[in-house]
Order: C-alpha cells, then sequence, then structure tokens
C-alpha cells in the first residue's frame, strides 16, 4: 500500500487458537488492540489494515484449519473505524481510493472465508468497527456495547461495505435511521441491546464474562445446536425509505454536506443485494466515494473541527494551572426561574452536592425546586437513575428566600433578570455572607461581568460562566475572565466546567463575548435586509447552502426575541456602527410574538409590513451580506483579543450553536469561499490546516 499515515497508532491483529469443549476444531481468535487502554480506542491506518491482513494469511496457512474465525477487541472497545488522523498524509484522489480499496479487500475476507466468521463486539464498534463486524456471519454483542455509523456527521460516508451490508441485514428503513438520522442527530449512537433488537447484533451477552459466553455459543452455532435466523428483506419500502433519508439531510443540513448526500445514493444503491457482482459494485461505488470525499476541502473541514472538539476542548487554552483551582462542595443559585432551575439540575447531577436556590417569593423558589425534583424523577423513571440515587440528589436541592443559606458555599451562580443594576445588587447581598473564598459566578449573556464586580470587596473572584440553552444538551461553557478575575478563581470556574462535563473556552469580558456576539450580527444582518424590503421567505433561506441547523428565524424562535432583543440593544451599545436594533424584532417584542410566522411559511399578520422597504436583496446578496459581517467581526474579535486563537471561535460555533463541521466552524468556510481575503485582506487558517493542502 503506497499511502502510510506518519505516526499511526498501529492495531495488531493477534491470533490465538482455542479448542471449545464439543467442538471439533479450533478457532481462530482475533484481538484487535493497538497497545492503549480504552482512552485510545484501536482504529485502522494502513498498517492497521496490513496487520489484519497478514493475520488472516496465517489463519489460512494454518494446519489444521480452523473450524471458525472470530473478531474482539481490547477492553472495552471492538474498534472505531478508520484512523482519521492520518488524512492529511492522504495527497491525492489515488492514495484516497487505495485506503478505501485496500479496506474493502481486507474486510471482505471475512465476508469470503470457507469457514463461519464471527464478531465478538465487546465494546464500542463505531463506523469501520461495525462494518467489519458486518462482514462476518454472526455477531455477538456486550450489554454495555454501541455501535454507530459517524461518517455522515464528519461529511463522510461509511465506506468499507457499511451502506451496502446493513440495509440488506436489517432492511432499509432501519438502516436510514442508523447511518443518516443517528448520524445527523449528534452522532446518536445505538446501545447494545438496542442493536440485537434492531438485527445488527445476533445475541446479547453481559461484558462480565462476555468472551467466554460469545466462544460458548460460537461453539454451539458451529455444532447446530444453535440456528440464527436470518428473516428476508422487504424491498417495496425502498423507495419510500429513501425519501425519507433525502427529507432529513434537507432538513437537517439544507443540502450542504456532500457526504450526507452520497450516503443516501449508495444506501439506495444496496437495494441490487450483497451476492456477488452486486456487492462488488456498491463497494466499488463506495471508493469512489470515499475517494471524492477524502479529497474535498469540506472534509478537511470538519476533521479539523472534529480535532478541535477531541482535543482543543479537552485542553482549553489559556486556562491557568489546575493546581490552583479550590474544591467545590456546596453551590448556591440565585433566582429560581428556568435557566437557573436548569443550572441547578446541572450541578447536583455531575457534583452531587448539596445545592440551594433562592429568589424574592417562596412560590418562585418552589417552583425552582419543583422543577429540578420533577426532572430527577423523569430520569429515574428512564432508568437513568437508580433508586437510591434518585433520593439522594432529590434531598440535596434546597429553596430558601434567605441568601445566608449560602454562607458555607464554594460557588454562588446568579441567573436573575438582564439587568446591570439587578445583578451588582444580588453580588452585593451574596459577598456579605459568603467567605472571601467563595467563587462568584454570572451567567449573563451580554453584560460586562467587569462593571457586575465593580463595587465588590474582592472583585478577582468574579467569573462568567456563560451555559448555552438547553443547558443539559448543549456542551458549550463560554467561561469570561473579567478584568480582576484571579487565577484561583479562574482555575476553579474550569475545573468545575470540566466536573459538568462541559467544553470550556476562555474568553474576555467582550460584549457577548462569542457566540452571541457573532450571532446577533449574522441575524442582525439578515433582519436589515427585511427592512430593506426584501421578503422574509427570501431572507429566511439565504443561508441554507451553508447548511446551518436552523434558519435565522427558526434560530430568533429559539434564542426568544427578547433575548434577541436585549443582546442587540446592548451590542448598539457598545458597536453602534455595525450593530442596529431593528424595528420588526421590536415590534415583536412589544407583540409577544415568538416567531415572524402564524404558521408554517406564512409571515404573522400583526408583523405585516415588516418587508416593506424599496430596496430589496437577493438571497445571494443578502447571504454574502451575513457572511462578509461574520468575517469582519471575527478579525475584530482576534484584534481585541477576545479569545486566544480564531481557533476558539471556530469551537464556540460548533459546541454553542451547532454550526456543522463541514464549515469547520466558521472560519474555514469563509477562507474557502475567499470571504476572508476579501473583507480582512487575509485567511484565517493556513492553507491546509482546515482545506486540501496548497
Amino acid at each position: 500500500m503506497s499511502a502510510v499515515f506518519e505516526n499511526e497508532v498501529v492495531t495488531a491483529a493477534k491470533v490465538r487458537y482455542l479448542r471449545l469443549p464439543g467442538l471439533a476444531g479450533e478457532i481462530a481468535l482475533v484481538t484487535l488492540d493497538n497497545g492503549h487502554d480504552h482512552t485510545r480506542p484501536s482504529t485502522f491506518g494502513p498498517g492497521g489494515l496490513a496487520s489484519l491482513d497478514a493475520a488472516l494469511d496465517g489463519i489460512d496457512a494454518h494446519t489444521p484449519a480452523p473450524a471458525a474465525i472470530a473478531v474482539t477487541g481490547k477492553p472495552f472497545v471492538f474498534a472505531v473505524g478508520a484512523d482519521l488522523s492520518g488524512v492529511p498524509a492522504i495527497a491525492t484522489a489515488a492514495d484516497a481510493r487505495e485506503i478505501a480499496a485496500t479496506g474493502h479487500r481486507v474486510f471482505r475476507r471475512l465476508k469470503d472465508s470457507t469457514v463461519p466468521t464471527f464478531a465478538f463486539v465487546n465494546g464500542a464498534a463505531l463506523g469501520g468497527g461495525l462494518e467489519l463486524a458486518l462482514h462476518c456471519s454472526y455477531r455477538t454483542i456486550a450489554s454495555t456495547a454501541v455501535v454507530a455509523f459517524p461518517e455522515v456527521f464528519l461529511g463522510l460516508v461509511p465506506g468499507w461495505g457499511g451502506t451496502q451490508l446493513l440495509p440488506d441485514l436489517i432492511g432499509i428503513e432501519a438502516a436510514v435511521t442508523v447511518v443518516v438520522e443517528n448520524a445527523l442527530a449528534q452522532n446518536r449512537v445505538t446501545p447494545g441491546p438496542r442493536a440485537v433488537q434492531l438485527g445488527i447484533a445476533d445475541v446479547l451477552f453481559e461484558p462480565a464474562d462476555f468472551l467466554e459466553r460469545s466462544l460458548e455459543w460460537a461453539a454451539a452455532v458451529l455444532n447446530g445446536d444453535v440456528t440464527v435466523p436470518r428473516p428476508e428483506v422487504d424491498p417495496s419500502g425502498w423507495d419510500a425509505a429513501i425519501e425519507r433519508a433525502r427529507g432529513i439531510v434537507a432538513a437537517r443540513t439544507r443540502g450542504a454536506s456532500p457526504g450526507a448526500l452520497r450516503a443516501v445514493e449508495l444506501l439506495d444503491l444496496a437495494r441490487h443485494g450483497v451476492d456477488g457482482e452486486a456487492f462488488t459494485a456498491g463497494t466499488a461505488a463506495e471508493d469512489e466515494a470515499l475517494a471524492d470525499l477524502l479529497m474535498s476541502d469540506e472534509l478537511r473541514a470538519s476533521l479539523y473541527a472534529f480535532d478541535l472538539v477531541n482535543k482543543r476542548a479537552k485542553r482549553p487554552a489559556g486556562a491557568p494551572d489546575r493546581s490552583l483551582a479550590r474544591t467545590v462542595t456546596k453551590v448556591g443559585v440565585v433566582g429560581a426561574g428556568l435557566m437557573a432551575s436548569q443550572l441547578a439540575l446541572l450541578f447536583v447531577r455531575r457534583l452531587e452536592v448539596p445545592v440551594v436556590l433562592t429568589d424574592v417569593d417562596q412560590a418562585r423558589v418552589d417552583k425552582g425546586v419543583g422543577y429540578v425534583h420533577g426532572e430527577l424523577a423523569k430520569l429515574a423513571t428512564r432508568g437513568r437513575l437508580s433508586p437510591d440515587r434518585l433520593n439522594r440528589l432529590t434531598g440535596l436541592v434546597t429553596g430558601s428566600l434567605d441568601k445566608s443559606v449560602f454562607a458555607d458555599a464554594d460557588l454562588v451562580i446568579e441567573a436573575v433578570f438582564e439587568e446591570m443594576s439587578v445583578k451588582q445588587q444580588v453580588f452585593a447581598e451574596v459577598e456579605a455572607v459568603v467567605s472571601a473564598e467563595c467563587l462568584l459566578a454570572t451567567n449573563t449573556s451580554a453584560l460586562s461581568v467587569t462593571e457586575m464586580a465593580a463595587k465588590l470587596e474582592h472583585p478577582e473572584r468574579v467569573v462568567g460562566l456563560h451555559f448555552f440553552n438547553p443547558v443539559a444538551v448543549l456542551p458549550l461553557l463560554e467561561v469570561v475572565r473579567a478584568e480582576r478575575t484571579d487565577d484561583a478563581a479562574l482555575a476553579t470556574a474550569f475545573a468545575v466546567g470540566k466536573a459538568l462535563k462541559k467544553s470550556c473556552v476562555l474568553v474576555a469580558d467582550a460584549p457577548a463575548f462569542v457566540v452571541n456576539r457573532l450571532l446577533t450580527r449574522f441575524l442582525g444582518e439578515v433582519t436589515a435586509s427585511v427592512e430593506q424590503g426584501t421578503p422574509v421567505a427570501v431572507a429566511d433561506r439565504a443561508l441554507d447552502p451553508l447548511g446551518l441547523p436552523m434558519t435565522p428565524f427558526e434560530l430568533l424562535t429559539l434564542v426568544g426575541p427578547p433575548v434577541a432583543l436585549h443582546v442587540a440593544e446592548r451590542m448598539h451599545e457598545a458597536f453602534p456602527d455595525r450593530f442596529a436594533v431593528g424595528e420588526g424584532l421590536r415590534r415583536m417584542v412589544e407583540l409577544g410574538r415568538t416567531s415572524v410566522y402564524s404558521e408554517p411559511g406564512v409571515v404573522d399578520p400583526d408583523l405585516a409590513g415588516i418587508d416593506s422597504g424599496d430596496s430589496p436583496l437577493t438571497e445571494e446578496q443578502v447571504r454574502e451580506r451575513a457572511v462578509e459581517a461574520l468575517a469582519q467581526e471575527i478579525r475584530l474579535m482576534l484584534d481585541e483579543g477576545v479569545v486566544q486563537a480564531v481557533q476558539d471561535i471556530d469551537l464556540c460555533m460548533v459546541l454553542g450553536a451547532g454550526w456543522p463541521f463541514w464549515l469547520g466552524g466558521i472560519s474555514a468556510y469563509l477562507d474557502r469561499a475567499g470571504v476572508s481575503e476579501r473583507v480582512t485582506g487575509s485567511r484565517f487558517l493556513p492553507r491546509g490546516v482546515a482545506s486540501l493542502p496548497a
């Protein structure tokens, strides 16, 4: 194989031969192991594929021939697919095609083996790992294992047989769910028990004695004591399932992800089955798709974003030494509204320490505490909390009208009305009762943390912890360093964020920080185009070619017009030349409207005239204005030192706004489209970082 991945962590295929009671002949057991623990899962690069190929050569030459071949993984991991870290080494389409074809050739040896083959899926089987298992005749799976095809989420396709084998095994409808729908739902995985229900695996065993039970089951299959039925796949629903897949891709990517579109084409091709020439044709189509996608800028941008999420997010740039962090044994939450209640729920679930909420009257306190207790009860009903843990966590959440309950708290976070004077008063009242080491945090979305802390005796212990709604879902936490925040307070904030399982990004105390600043600028350009006379529908679909998760006016509904208006007003105060406050947005808030639409596609009659200007723009012009504004704002934010580097802005947009990987957050798209250089005079990223090499 000519393509070689530099510094590949090679997954070795280690073979041993086992004799089982009552079985004539041996089972050749292949264990996939890259020599690291479960935190570095086994993957397949050229070296890993070569090792598996050599192992199968050895098995073929073994005398006597084994009764069967079985493949399993190291503890907790079966295999998680292709070694994506080596993609930058793929410089030509020929290299890409060779990687694809080699995977097909090696895995197909299991499908075409003259003896039965088994996959013992003992842990995570993702992407190419799942494809290897699908090439086997039979599959066992651990109850704790998960399977998934994450490729479409990354802008790729399952390219080692998955798009052809899975529909033939479980039917096209279920295959669309696993390959397309789950991938575009933030990489939803399929747990072991569900994998058996779907037919992806044949039998479920517990992890404690998984290998022993799998071997016994394999022997029973070989002896004829166990028969594994393979239901006939009904082809009659194929067209409907493919149409559903296209609908999912259109809704979630606006058709902007080349990988998602190619995956649907490949699934459709699988209707011809997996026998002989049909499978050869299907895998050849996968080879071509992989070659095309691996040599695209979108895929390189996607892998850049993937790397940010999996590496940079785990080691936040600019964070102080972790040894400076103080221990948090009790948390106070000022406010008991929806956001405050979500925060309380997150803190008690992740930290498992006492959490106490306060508010201005008992009814609000009771409602907030009741919300948290109710959500914990729902988790228990779904089996995600044991009865004992439910009782323990419920007992940790209390409420009070008196802030003196914060006296022994190590962290108090406020989530009250977005008004500076209100927040300053809250902090003054809290500082009067807490210790000098207690961390004070604000969840403000746009106000100055420095100003909020200015009148305190200890402003150095104040930080911003900007969570995103819904708190339980969005992984980003903007950690805001105010002018006088000290390293101990900041280190504690990062430690808490990590304990909450959030991805933290350090941001300066600049207006609206990162995500809200960019979204407000972006949305402001779209609404300004409407006020110029651009029809709402035209403006709303103008950004579709980017494949954003929501249209501009869907985003406005999610954020809520009052919040959007508050942030817009704050940004207008700070930067009046770039941020305007639209009259249409003011009208929405005055009328109490949550959407510009009264029903899908119909502008609310009470908002009639918001697009009555006489200078309408085309979709292309709206899009150009919006992306140029983003480029300008990003350059200004970098010049102001709002973040450590542009990578942090991209990370924020991926994790806090759900912007797709194939945009590379946003900067890679702006570079690729030539917008960065046109607006700012230079690229944000060097060529080859989130694009094909120059």
